[in-house]
């Protein structure tokens, strides 16, 4: 990628930003934005009057109620609206010459992904997306002693929340672990095979897919938002090494086998060692966008660019396709 430019001249002056849309994550960007050094959080907008009123009040910062009004007010915008509001806003901000940082998934369709990535190479900008599991110390962790895994499995469960209704179980969680599986096996993907099911929404609430790469890795991805305990794990396995991550605790622990130089009769010519890391992690969230505005000020490429995050929006909307086509076919079986 081309060094991107900073957006100002001067070295010291602070980056002014935006956050669009305070729901859910828009409040926490906005919060943790006031705590961070590099720049000034100028504003915010939200639909709701209230909201973006008490949000912008508790961040010292000014309310707006349009994204429009921003526009020619910053250098930079994080935008976490409603995701089928991703690319209509975040076209505006690239438009205008602004960097810009969406939460994932990147935008509803791929065609609109390839928009956006198309405005930022034209404009010479930052298009950062928030896949947020990139910065828990454990993952961070694993990419240093991941070294060509065979096998990985994935479990996001967790409780049924109304807030999510615009997407699927497999673009709100399954997401994060396809698009992480993606990197640490680098390899393109074969084949898969997926299944889910509608319980409390029209969309998926469960699901389940197996990944065939094409350097013969498999992975096995579930997740639920219907499911009363929490659960957000990767285990992975690799030549002689099992390795396991809590995500929500940013833990770790490694299983190794280790040879045994001098075996004594009946004993196994090997053992398993374990291993648990200690990790201390900080906030996910403040690293995530602390990354994003030192790319804006240094011209760096994000951990998670445009073009990764339409990978990832590309495979999970064939995914999403394939348990429509399947809920379809049982459809008429169950109703029967």
């Amino acid at each position: 990628m081309d060094k991107i430019r900073p957006p100002q001249s001067d070295g010291n002056r602070l980056i002014r930003i935006a956050v669009v849309g305070t729901g859910h994550l828009g409040q926490h960007h906005a919060r943790v934005l006031t705590k961070l050094s590099r720049c000034e959080l100028v504003g915010i907008a939200d639909i709701d009057e209230r909201i973006a009123r008490n949000i912008a009040r508790e961040c010292r910062t000014k309310p707006h109620f349009s994204h429009t009004s921003l526009l020619n007010m910053v250098d930079a915008v994080t935008i976490a609206v409603p995701t089928v509001s991703h690319f209509t806003v975040a076209r505006d901000f690239m438009e205008r010459g602004i960097h810009t940082f969406i939460e994932k998934p990147i935008t509803t369709t791929v065609e609109e992904a390839d928009e956006l990535i198309r405005l930022a190479r034209e404009k010479n900008l930052i298009l950062q997306v928030g896949h947020i599991e990139h910065f828990n110390a454990a993952i961070l962790k694993l990419k240093e002693i991941v070294d060509h895994p065979m096998f990985v499995e994935t479990h996001r469960l967790g409780p049924f929340t109304p807030r999510v209704r615009d997407v699927g179980v497999v673009h709100d969680l399954m997401i994060h672990d396809i698009e992480i599986i993606m990197r640490i096996v680098d390899s393109p993907i074969e084949s898969f095979d997926a299944v889910g099911v509608s319980i409390l929404t029209d969309k998926e609430d469960i699901a389940n897919v197996r990944i065939r790469f094409q350097n013969g890795c498999t992975a096995n991805v579930t997740v639920s938002r219907v499911t009363p305990k929490p659960m957000r794990k990767i285990r992975l396995f690799q030549k002689d090494t099992y390795i396991s991550i809590d995500y929500r605790e940013q833990a770790m622990e490694i299983y190794r086998k280790i040879p045994v130089l001098h075996p004594k009769p009946g004993e196994l010519p090997a053992k398993i060692v374990r291993e648990s890391v200690s990790l201390k992690g900080r906030n996910q969230l403040e690293l995530e966008l602390e990354h994003f505005l030192e790319c804006v000020v240094h011209g760096k490429t994000p951990e998670v660019t445009g073009e990764q995050a339409r990978d990832a929006l590309a495979i999970i909307t064939q995914i999403s396709e394939q348990i429509r086509e399947k809920i379809k076919t049982w459809a008429p079986r169950i109703s029967s």
